[in-house]
Parts: structure tokens; C-alpha cells; sequence
């Protein structure tokens, strides 16, 4: 639900080259209780100021010159992120009006002006840009959502599968390869059991920081569950660097720390298995990533394995 006060409070702009109209239509403006009312004689500035200022609806002069109000629609939709350009277009010529609306417009108001048609128009059109705007925020939340763990706020197991995808691809066009590390806390279910999940997932939250923290700027750090995370070495295909990775990640996690008043500590296990040779697809190289673990934890923990392919 769009608020009255949000609406009160866009951001508008009135762009006509008569000072007589600005000065009307901002007084109109401000009169009725908007906040946020800027105006430009000038439409050859119209662009350069929606840019640094985002106007929610912008009142445009149909005939001006240097710069009529079409071209400055046309290059409003240049610059428009998501392609919604919110004008009302102002015009004295009834057969402006369709073209106006052709060109994106998504009103008009004729000159001399009806005041109370204008307010109006430009409460409707503010109405339906917010709306607008808070569908796309929703939506890139809801995106954003679905691709990060809500406990962490790491990468998911949905977006690592994306990303993996993409790794392979791009190591099968230019011939390289890259590594994965597969992990898991040793001792984690001892610490659910004794001190409780609240404690537990502020342990998971504080490892994510120390694995994000441990890691070079282009790796990326995923939790798959649980206590599994994933750390993918996109640019890494030399054993020596992963080991170091792996050696850094490792010594990082089983710092202590105290956590709702208890001191705890863990260590983490972990197998590093690498493209192409511990496989050719996201699921076989994680496969072989977790053989590594499985082969690190049968050691003693708090180390890890490089998984070999069979030969």
C-alpha cells in the first residue's frame, strides 16, 4: 500500500520554458503538500538531471525550444533503468495529445491548465510509479532471497550451482580449470546438543564471517546446509594454492570465540577436488570434493585431503 505521505514526498520535476507555468504549477504543487518540487527552464538539462536525481514523474512541455518535449522522451528512455518513464506531458495542441502518449508519456494535461485536473493526474500517475517501483524492489528482494542463506547471508546452494555452471563453461572455452573446497564443522551436533540451536547459529554466522574474511576477494563462500559450506577457487588450478586456501580456512574456524556467555570452539574438515580432473560436471566434482572430506575426517579432523582421481 502505497502511504499518502510517500506520495506527497516524490521526487517531481516540472520542465516548461515559460516561467509563468513553472512558477503556477510549483506553487500548485507545494500548495497541495509535495515536498520534493524542482523545475528547469532548460530541456536540454532534463536528462542530465533525471540521472542524478531519479524524478518519480516528471511534467514536460511539449513545445519548447532548442529541445521539444519528444525528444526529451526519447531520451528519457535511454537512460531509464527499468524502462518506466513517468511524464506527464503538458501541451496546448489537442492533436499532441496521442502523439505524446505514443512516445511513452503516460498523461497529459492540457494547457491553459485545470489546476484540480492536474493534481489529479499527478497524484494517480505518482500512485502508480511508486507502485511500480515497489514491485521491482520486491521482486529483486524475492530474487535475492531465493539465491542467499537467510541465516548467513552467504551464496546458497542454488547459486553456487549457478555459479559453478558458469565456472565450467568458461574453463571448457579457455581450457583451464579451477577448484572447489567442500567442508563441514567437526563437533558442530556437540554444541546443538549441549548449548542449544541459538547458540549454534550464531556459531554458523560466525564462521561464515571468518571463511568470508579467509578467502581471496574472487573466491566465493557458500553454506549448503547444516554446517557444509563450499568454497569456490574460481581462479585457482594449482594444488599449492588451494592447499593454501584450505590451510588459511582451517586455522580461521577453529579459533575460539565465546558465544552467549560460552567459550567455544571448533575445528572444520575439508577435501579440495579440482576441474577437470575430479570431474567434468558440478555434481561429480562435488562427489570427489567430499570423498577428499570424508578422507580428511578418517585422518583425525581439522585438516584436509586433495581428492586424486582413480587412475
Amino acid at each position: 500500500m502505497i502511504s499518502e505521505a510517500e506520495i506527497l514526498g516524490a521526487n517531481i520535476l516540472i520542465v516548461d520554458d515559460l516561467p509563468a507555468d513553472i512558477s503556477l504549477l510549483a506553487r500548485m504543487l507545494q500548495g497541495a503538500g509535495y515536498t520534493r518540487v524542482s523545475s528547469t527552464l532548460e530541456p536540454l538539462k532534463v536528462c542530465e538531471l533525471h540521472r542524478a536525481k531519479h524524478f518519480d514523474l516528471i511534467l514536460l512541455d511539449l513545445e519548447m525550444p532548442d529541445l521539444d518535449g519528444f525528444a526529451v522522451m526519447d531520451g528519457l528512455k535511454k537512460i531509464e533503468a527499468d524502462s518506466y518513464v513517468s511524464v506527464l506531458a503538458l501541451t496546448a495542441k489537442p492533436e499532441h495529445k496521442m502523439r505524446a502518449l505514443s512516445s511513452g508519456a503516460k498523461d497529459f494535461a492540457s494547457k491553459p491548465f485545470d489546476l484540480a485536473e492536474v493534481l489529479v493526474r499527478v497524484h494517480n500517475l505518482l500512485e502508480v510509479r511508486l507502485w511500480n517501483k515497489a514491485a521491482v524492489h520486491n521482486a529483486k528482494a524475492l530474487e535475492l532471497l531465493a539465491l542467499r542463506d537467510p541465516l548467513t547471508g552467504l551464496a546458497n546452494r542454488r547459486m553456487v550451482g549457478e555459479r559453478m555452471q558458469a565456472a565450467i563453461a568458461h574453463a571448457r572455452r579457455t581450457q583451464t580449470g579451477f577448484g572447489v573446497v567442500y567442508l563441514d564443522l567437526d563437533g558442530f551436533k556437540g554444541i546443538n546438543d549441549t548449548l542449544g540451536h541459538g547458540v549454534g547459529d550464531q556459531l554458523l554466522k560466525l564462521v561464515a564471517d571468518r571463511l568470508v574474511a579467509a578467502v581471496r576477494q574472487e573466491d566465493s563462500v557458500a553454506r549448503l546446509g547444516g554446517d557444509e559450506f563450499m568454497i569456490g577457487m574460481w581462479t585457482c588450478a594449482r594444488e599449492d594454492d588451494a592447499a593454501q586456501v584450505a590451510r588459511k580456512v582451517i586455522d580461521a574456524v577453529s579459533q575460539p570465540a565465546e558465544l552467549d556467555g560460552h567459550a567455544v570452539r571448533v575445528t572444520a574438515s575439508a577435501g579440495i577436488a579440482f576441474y577437470p580432473s575430479g570431474g567434468e560436471d558440478a555434481e561429480t566434482l562435488m562427489n570427489s570434493a567430499d570423498q577428499g572430506l570424508q578422507a580428511a575426517k578418517k585422518t583425525g579432523k581439522n585438516a584436509f585431503r586433495i581428492s586424486k582421481p582413480a587412475r
